[in-house]
């Protein structure tokens, strides 16, 4: 007889969308929230999960927040459904908005008000 087990970590998204202006580049966008845990499975059936942490990440900039336990889980219940800034434990800022060209898919950190690839002006 023989087992198969294993161990492994996992991003899990979860269903919470906050549209709010970014506290990092100040532009428009959405807060997500998901979640990273870890878990032994066997027979590739997870079974026990452990480690769990929660983030907020912001749509249009990328910057990265850690959030409390508490609230985390208040999200992934469906209870909680808004996050101040206050709650936001800064990971990875990025001050400046990406921005793409939607002629060339030029990916740009710069304020450009033009492509600097093709002249198409960016929006």
């Amino acid at each position: 007889m023989f087992f198969i087990f294993g161990m492994s970590t996992k991003e899990k998204e979860l269903d919470f969308s906050q549209t709010t202006i970014c506290p990092s580049c100040g532009a428009y966008g959405r807060l997500e929230a998901f979640m990273t845990y870890s878990y032994f499975s066997l027979f590739f059936i997870p079974i026990l999960k452990w480690n769990r942490k929660y983030y907020i990440k912001s749509s249009c900039c990328g910057s990265l927040y850690a959030i409390d336990e508490e609230l985390g889980r208040g999200i992934e219940a469906g209870r909680i459904n808004k996050v101040d800034e206050s709650d936001l434990h800064p990971i990875n800022v990025n001050h400046r908005r990406r921005r793409i060209c939607s002629n060339c898919n030029y990916i740009t950190d710069e304020d450009f008000e033009y492509c600097p690839r093709c002249g198409n002006r960016l929006s």
